[in-house]
């Protein structure tokens, strides 16, 4: 009896992120981030990254993920505002 491989599933899925979700009130999510707040530097920051390493990491199979670039912005932005604890992030 030989060891039998583990079916692997190639295809990688994550939730679905959208910073552009509308809502009933207010209109969208930005609307509530005052236009000069640090949250919008770390975004634009974040985005700017090639995350392409990050990404051929994950496996694929399984229930779905969050988006690494989602989880990134939530850690560094909770880093700055020195919040170190995940649970308080």
């Amino acid at each position: 009896m030989g060891a039998q491989k583990k079916k692997r599933h190639n295809k990688v899925t994550f939730k679905p992120y959208d910073q552009n979700q509308m809502w009933l009130l207010p209109p969208s999510l930005g609307d509530l981030i005052p236009a000069n707040h640090l949250v919008r530097l770390v975004n634009v920051a974040i985005e700017g990254l090639d995350l392409e390493p990050i990404l051929n990491t994950y496996e694929g199979g399984g229930s779905s993920a969050y988006h690494p670039r989602m989880l990134l912005k939530a850690l560094v932005y909770g880093y700055i505002e020195k919040l170190y604890s995940s649970r308080k992030i």
